[in-house]
C-alpha cells in the first residue's frame, strides 16, 4: 500500500475561504507555494489541529485524523506532528539541551524514533547544548527548533516558512541541514514557502495555492515547467533537474552531471563539494537557457542540449517568450526575446540545441 496524506479542508472566514482536496505523496518533501494570504500557514493549522475547518478530512498514510462527516476530530495534542514556525520560539530560561528533552520527554520510550544524539548530529547542534537561546544566532536557533520538532518522533514534519525570518547567509547556512532531513529521514515533511527556490532546492511535490484554492499539484519537476501557470512568468522562472556525477575533471574541476533518460543528457557543472556517484539537484533559470539551430562547439558555453519544442507562450514581458522544451525526457524552459523566436522559428516539434552556462548551475 502506498503511503498517502489526504486532505480535504474547507475553511470559511469573513474575507476568505480555503477550499482544497489534496493529495501528497506519504514520503518526501511536499511544498505550499503561493503568495501572503493564499491559504499556506490555514492549510498547515488545519492538519495539526490549530484550526477546525468546518468540513474536513485528513488522513495520514492510513491514519484517519479527522472527519467531520463522522464527527471524528483527533485534539492536537494526540496529532504526531512535529511543527517548525518562522521563529524558533525556544524556551528562554532552558538551555538548548533541556529544549531538546522537552519535546524527547513527551514521547513514550517505546515510541521514540529518533535519538537525541541522531537529532543533534543531523542538524549540526552537538557543540551548542550547554548554550541558553539568546547566546543563538538566527540560524542556529532555527535548527534547534527543528531538532525539538524531530524529537517528539512525529509522523509528519510541518514547516512554515522557517527561513522567512533569517537573512540570505543563515538561510544558507540552514539549508544543506534541511536537504539531511529530506535524505536521511523517513518521515513526510510539508513545507510552506513563497521563495521559489528554496521549493526548488527542496519540494518533490508541489502544490500552488491562490485565494485558497490549489490551482496546481504534482510533482515539482513537471509542475515548474508548465507554461499555464504563474510560476513561469516571474523573473526566478527555471526548473528543476536532479543527475548523478559520473566523472570529474580535477585539472578544471568540473564535474559531469548524468540527468535521467536511459543515455541522458551530459551537464558540465562547477561545485566544491561533489564525488563521482553522489546525486545533485540543480535549479535552472529560463533567463540561463539560449536557444540555437546547432550546436557550436567553440564556445564559452559548455553546455549545450539537444532539445524538442513542446509549446511556445508569451511572457510577462511583451518583448519576451517562453519556451517550454524537452532534453531527453527532461523539461526544461527558456526565456528568450521574441525578436530570437521568431528568427529561429521556433515551433512545436521542431528540434533545437539549448545551451546554458556552467556558471548559472548552482545546486
Amino acid at each position: 500500500m502506498s503511503k498517502l496524506i489526504q486532505a480535504r479542508l474547507q475553511l470559511r472566514r469573513d474575507d476568505f475561504t480555503l477550499d482544497v482536496d489534496l493529495q501528497l505523496p506519504g514520503r518526501g518533501v511536499s511544498a505550499l507555494f503561493g503568495h501572503s494570504g493564499s491559504g499556506k500557514t490555514s492549510c498547515l493549522r488545519c492538519l495539526a489541529g490549530l484550526e477546525q475547518a468546518s468540513h474536513a478530512y485528513i488522513e495520514v498514510n492510513g491514519e484517519v485524523w479527522e472527519d467531520s462527516a463522522r464527527g471524528h476530530f483527533l485534539a492536537p495534542h494526540k496529532r504526531p506532528v512535529g511543527y517548525v514556525f518562522q521563529e524558533a520560539s525556544l524556551f528562554p530560561h532552558l538551555s538548548v539541551r533541556g529544549n531538546l528533552e522537552f519535546g524527547w520527554r513527551r514521547v513514550a520510550a517505546s515510541e521514540r524514533k529518533i535519538s537525541q544524539e541522531q537529532a543533534c548530529q543531523l542538524l549540526g547542534i552537538s557543540h551548542l547544548l550547554a548554550r541558553k537561546p539568546a547566546t543563538l544566532s538566527g540560524g542556529e536557533a532555527q535548527r534547534v527548533g527543528i531538532a525539538r520538532a524531530l524529537l517528539s518522533s512525529p509522523r509528519l514534519l510541518l514547516m512554515d516558512e522557517p527561513l522567512a525570518a533569517l537573512d540570505s547567509a543563515r538561510k544558507r547556512e540552514i539549508l544543506p541541514y534541511l536537504e539531511r532531513l529530506h535524505d536521511e529521514l523517513d518521515i513526510p515533511l510539508i513545507y510552506v514557502s513563497h521563495a521559489q527556490d528554496e521549493v526548488a532546492r527542496l519540494a518533490d511535490h508541489l502544490v500552488l495555492l491562490d485565494n485558497g484554492k490549489a490551482i496546481a499539484s504534482g510533482p515539482i519537476g513537471q509542475t515548474l515547467a508548465r507554461l499555464d501557470l504563474p510560476l513561469a512568468q516571474g523573473e526566478d522562472a527555471g526548473v528543476v533537474l536532479e543527475g548523478v556525477v559520473v566523472d570529474h575533471d580535477p585539472h578544471y574541476g568540473l564535474f559531469d552531471l548524468r540527468l535521467p533518460g536511459g543515455d541522458g543528457p551530459l551537464l558540465r557543472i562547477a561545485h566544491p563539494d561533489l564525488h563521482v556517484g553522489s546525486t545533485l539537484r540543480l535549479k535552472v533559470q529560463a533567463r540561463d537557457v539560449s536557444l540555437t539551430l546547432a550546436a557550436d562547439n567553440v564556445s564559452s558555453i559548455l553546455n549545450r542540449l539537444p532539445v524538442r519544442v513542446l509549446e511556445c507562450r508569451a511572457a510577462d514581458n511583451p518583448a519576451h517568450v517562453l519556451v517550454s522544451l524537452d532534453a531527453g525526457g527532461n523539461a526544461l524552459l527558456a526565456r528568450v526575446t521574441r525578436f530570437s523566436a521568431e528568427q529561429l522559428g521556433v515551433q512545436p516539434g521542431q528540434q533545437l540545441w539549448a545551451q546554458i552556462k556552467s556558471v548559472a548551475l548552482l545546486g
